[in-house]
């Protein structure tokens, strides 16, 4: 009799220990598509337009769904590698905000990506203040922050006008 009280007890610790394993399986980065450096790495420097539907769409395929919504952005884990340094996540704006926005969080310091991003790219940035972590810009527009200890490279624009039949 009692073994069968405690029966319902046990069933919901044997449900959650089946959903474990797949609980922890989406939280893993997966890794990228061979076009990641292309497309992804030249959003971000804005070298390419910023479609934050099309890049969600991208993003989606790839890694399977955003591992959180905040910011106004959605984060996609990874386990990419752009300019020589590991990206651990990827930024893609929703529609709350009257910009649009691409970004990566790389496992690095702005002072050791930026000359890193130079090399490959051969992209200049300049810091556009002069606090104790400096902005650092680029012409075509993208921008390198501090992101707590590591390096957020990010290109931001304003959405573009619906064309005018639609207005």
């Amino acid at each position: 009799m009692r073994a069968h009280c405690l029966l319902p007890a046990r069933r919901p610790l044997a449900v959650l220990a089946l959903l474990l394993p797949a609980m922890l399986v989406q939280a893993q980065p997966k890794a990228p598509p061979s076009t990641f450096g292309q497309v992804v790495g030249n959003a971000v420097l804005c070298l390419d337009q910023i479609d934050n539907k099309s890049f969600y769409s991208y993003l989606l395929t790839a890694f399977g769904p955003a591992y959180k919504h905040e910011g106004g952005a959605y984060w996609f884990r990874t386990e990419a590698v752009l300019w020589g340094a590991p990206v651990t996540d990827v930024i893609v704006s929703d529609d709350t905000s009257p910009l649009v926005f691409m970004g990566v969080v790389a496992d690095s310091t702005p002072e050791k990506l930026e000359p890193a991003i130079r090399a490959v790219s051969g992209m200049r940035f300049d810091k556009l203040d002069y606090s104790a972590h400096p902005v650092r810009g680029s012409q075509p527009g993208s921008k390198i922050v501090y992101f707590r200890t590591k390096a957020k490279v990010y290109c931001a624009k304003y959405k573009p006008l619906p064309p005018l039949h639609t207005r």
